[in-house]
């Protein structure tokens, strides 16, 4: 139950991403079939050069992915029915998580819902410009989430906290 209830926490969080990255690849590669002047070409490069670094090189590859791995590994060593069953949201922070980490989870998933909505008003070629962006940071962040993953569930250590209450109580 404990192995199972890690790769579920982390599985579940890589299918919405890649549900989310197959829905986005396909309004950015609607872009092509615009008359695209040089302009849109140079935001689409500053779009996806800013998004790979700041949403995939430092929010997920720096931050997001190791804390969720470093959480999968303290499910799997600490499984109850309730982080098993609810893995993906355990894994994510939103529950059973150091007050930080609850803000911070919550406060990104109302951020990302906003910027869908306002990226969603967006003409195109506009809005497939900045859905490339996104495609590419979270394609990144997928893999780092992996690699994190595999990492933090086979090695014999994992020196990243789960910012979980229990373990915080007890290293103090």
């Amino acid at each position: 139950m404990s192995m199972i209830g890690a790769i579920w926490g982390v599985g579940g969080i890589v299918l919405v991403f890649a549900v989310a990255i197959y829905r986005l690849a396909s309004r950015a590669a609607q872009i092509f079939s615009y008359d695209l002047e040089w302009y849109h070409w140079a935001a689409l490069v500053i779009s996806i050069v800013l998004t790979a670094y700041a949403e995939g090189y430092r929010g997920f590859q720096k931050r997001f992915s190791p804390r969720t791995a470093a959480r999968a590994r303290y499910l799997r060593d600490h499984p109850t029915l309730l982080r098993v069953a609810a893995a993906p949201f355990f894994c994510f922070g939103y529950f059973q998580a150091t007050r930080r980490r609850k803000i911070g989870a919550w406060g990104l998933t109302i951020g990302i819902v906003l910027l869908v909505g306002l990226v969603r008003l967006l003409p195109q070629p506009w809005r497939g410009i900045v859905d490339a962006g996104v495609v590419v940071g979270l394609t990144w962040g997928t893999i780092s989430l992996v690699v994190f993953s595999i990492q933090a569930l086979t090695a014999p250590t994992f020196a990243v906290s789960p910012e979980v209450v229990e373990a915080v109580a007890t290293q103090a």
